[in-house]
């Protein structure tokens, strides 16, 4: 072997040797309980870790908790427009400008611990009084249409309650889902709160999803998602606490202010493409009023279809799958003028929404759809209207609202829909708080599990202590 193999050789046995170096620090990484600042390779790591963030997380003050959800509340503000950006660019769903208002709501308007005020009862037999301890480790789904603000949402209510976090991200928002819970966890330790109080796995699939549901160290499920994943979680024997899908109708009668109607729909529907599980998906108005409706949406800056162009458009971004009529995905959360050019139309980018007469049957009426374009059905009469809407809302009991003068129609509405949100002239994005509405907000609308609008007294355990005969000092 000549000098000059020998030279190649040592240097062959350098790059090897750097190569396994390289591998065998990434591998401890991957296994360590750190963890890069909560994103892991593997499930099962990212839950211990989390758990043992628990067993120091669970002795820390209401106060220290407090603080930390401070932290993150001032990261989402801090990071809002990276985070958008980040958003649009990976699952291409929304508008950067309205993601960022969602990043504005989540942080300032999610409830935290001063929804855990203990209660007390005092009287001749001594003293008992109510408070609230955590769960542990809560195993959480979020979704690819909100995904940052709905973790900052589920971060704030979750960790106030005393617990900590592993998330199983929707697959294609991942990448902004790891990036929020890098910089909450950061934020958080500045403040002073343990390593990995919020962890998640780096590559979410079905199988890290079903790890997590099974796992001992999980000790409540938060499903914010699709019903098949919410079916899913609800064969595990422990406590879900599930977001589902939602179809929120529109009724608007005659006696309506249709200027309102339609300015307030325009607003809500349009809002980041309709995305929001929350915002209007079809409106049933009034036969009498119906045309001067439609011409208030258009008034309202909407482009206005004809029924033969919204079966078009339908055959274009809507799929059945199996029963159901579904938004194919690379029509989700587009804007009007992204599907008008489906259609041939030259429309311009500020366009809020396209809208079109439909029958009450229609595939546009009684999908999901989560884009720019809704369906309108004309109906004879204020009880047409609201058995369609009843209909089309398919019992998922989420969210639905009307536009009526008539407060004796408003009630019979709001009692036949029995939904956990109702808006009465007024659009649907309102019901949840924040800046649009009044009262909390929070991206977890339990419909399918009862608890609705979720605050941070869903994620914890009432205890109860009762002193016989002292501590009662009047």
């Amino acid at each position: 072997m000549n000098a000059n193999e020998n030279e190649i050789r040592k240097i062959v046995e350098q790059v090897v040797e750097k190569v396994l170096s390289q591998t065998l620090t990434r591998t401890a990484d991957t296994k360590s309980d750190v963890g890069d600042w909560g994103v892991f390779m593997d499930m099962n790591d990212a839950i211990e870790a989390a758990y043992e963030a628990f067993l120091q997380y669970k002795d820390r003050s209401i106060q220290c908790r407090k603080s930390f959800i401070d932290a993150v509340r001032k990261m989402a503000l801090e990071n809002k427009e990276e985070l958008a950006e980040m958003t649009v660019e990976e699952t291409g769903m929304g508008r950067v400008d309205h993601k960022i208002t969602k990043f504005i709501n989540a942080a300032n308007h999610s409830p935290g611990v001063d929804y855990l005020q203990p209660k007390a009862w005092s009287g001749r037999n001594g003293m008992a009084i109510d408070e609230y301890a955590p769960f542990g480790v809560i195993g959480n789904i979020s979704p690819s249409t909100h995904p940052g603000p709905t973790i900052i949402n589920n971060i704030i209510i979750q960790l106030a309650g005393g617990n900590t976090i592993v998330f199983n991200p929707h697959p294609s928002a991942k990448k902004v889902s790891a990036r929020v819970i890098q910089l909450a966890n950061k934020y958080m330790h500045e403040a002073g709160a343990p390593k990995n109080l919020v962890t998640c796995v780096a590559e979410p699939t079905l199988e890290t999803a079903k790890t997590m549901f099974g796992h001992e160290k999980v000790e409540l499920l938060s499903v914010t998602g699709g019903p098949q994943v919410v079916k899913m979680a609800l064969e595990y024997p422990k406590k879900v606490i599930a977001a589902g899908p939602g179809n929120p109708p529109v009724l608007v009668d005659e006696t309506a202010d249709l200027e309102l109607a339609a300015q307030e729909i325009t607003m809500s529907a349009s809002f980041d493409n309709n995305i929001l599980c929350i915002a209007e998906k079809e409106i049933f108005v009034v036969d009498s009023v119906f045309e001067r409706f439609m011409s208030e949406m258009e008034k309202a800056g909407n482009y206005r279809l004809s029924t033969e162009e919204m079966n078009r458009l339908a055959e274009k971004a809507l799929e059945l799958s199996g029963k159901h009529w579904l938004i194919k995905r690379d029509y989700a959360g587009k804007s009007a003028s992204v599907l008008g050019r489906a259609l041939g139309l030259n429309l311009q980018q500020n366009v809020p929404l396209l809208f079109g007469e439909v029958d009450k049957n229609h595939p546009w009426v009684v999908a999901e759809q989560m884009t720019c374009c809704i369906p309108v059905v004309r109906v004879k009469d204020f009880e047409e209207g609201l058995q369609a809407a009843l209909k089309a809302e398919h019992g998922f009991k989420h969210t639905a609202s009307i536009f009526s003068k008539d407060i004796e129609r408003v009630t019979r509405f709001t009692r036949v829909l029995d939904c956990d949100v109702h808006v009465i002239n007024g659009g649907t994005l309102r019901g949840d708080g924040g800046d649009l509405g009044e009262g909390y907000f929070s991206h977890t609308i339990a419909t399918p599990t009862g608890e609705g609008i979720c605050t941070p007294i869903h994620f914890v355990r009432k205890r109860r202590i009762m002193t016989h005969k002292s501590f009662r000092f009047v």
